[in-house]
This record gives C-alpha cells, sequence and structure tokens, in this order.
C-alpha cells in the first residue's frame, strides 16, 4: 500500500483516519468500525463492500 495514498484516504463515512491492515489486506476505520478491503492493491472505498470490525479488532490497533 503506497503510503502517500494512506495518508490521503479518510473514511467515506465518518472522514477519520484510516489503519492500514497488510496481513488481512485491509483499510480499518476505528470510528466507523468498518474494513474496507484492498483487492490487487485498490483500496475499495464503498460502504456496501466493507465489512464490520470487532472491538476485538479494533483494540489491537491501538
Amino acid at each position: 500500500m503506497d503510503k502517500k495514498l494512506l495518508e490521503i484516504l479518510v473514511c467515506p463515512v465518518t472522514k477519520g483516519p484510516l489503519h492500514y491492515d497488510k496481513e488481512n489486506q485491509e483499510l480499518i476505520s476505528k470510528s466507523a468500525r468498518l474494513a474496507y478491503p484492498i483487492r490487487d492493491g485498490i483500496p475499495v472505498m464503498l460502504e456496501d463492500e466493507a465489512r464490520s470490525v470487532s472491538d476485538e479488532e479494533v483494540e489491537k490497533l491501538k
């Protein structure tokens, strides 16, 4: 994931920061509790494509 791209991308729901999960190839919004997939190196920033994130997953990001 390109670091410059990660710096400018925000959650489309909350407009908050995103955290890159390299292992799962996702961008996680802690405030929205959503994980946006990265497919073929391209972030899919659609709420309908995101999965819900558990409390445990959010805690691991801290």
